[in-house]
């Protein structure tokens, strides 16, 4: 009786482990964090950090070119660039995320 109930124990406990496991792997909050910039639906709100050469390093490093004079406003760096043939509205958030119009 004694063997079940630990062969039970142990079968629940993995189990459970490994349940745990798979549920860190897609954490949206990893421990090393990608420095590419991603390109969003929608620019998070809050203060930015970023110089103006850094906003134009991620905006360059996220495929744009020709990238216009920008500025920041309400705690987003925005202006206009190229991507491909097509002009359009870059922004870029405090976390480094970019969102075009």
């Amino acid at each position: 009786m004694l063997r079940i109930f630990a062969a039970a124990s142990a079968v629940v406990f993995l189990a459970s482990s490994a349940g745990a496991q798979s549920a860190q792997a897609g954490s949206h909050n990893p421990a090393l964090k990608n420095g590419a910039p991603h390109t969003i639906g929608a620019p998070a709100k809050g203060a930015n950090s970023f110089t103006e050469n850094q906003a134009r390093g991620r905006f360059a490093k996220g495929g744009y070119t020709h990238i216009s004079k920008i500025m920041k406003a309400d705690g987003l760096w925005q202006g206009t660039a190229m991507r491909g043939s097509k002009r359009v509205t870059v922004l870029l958030d405090y976390k480094g995320n970019i969102t075009t119009r």
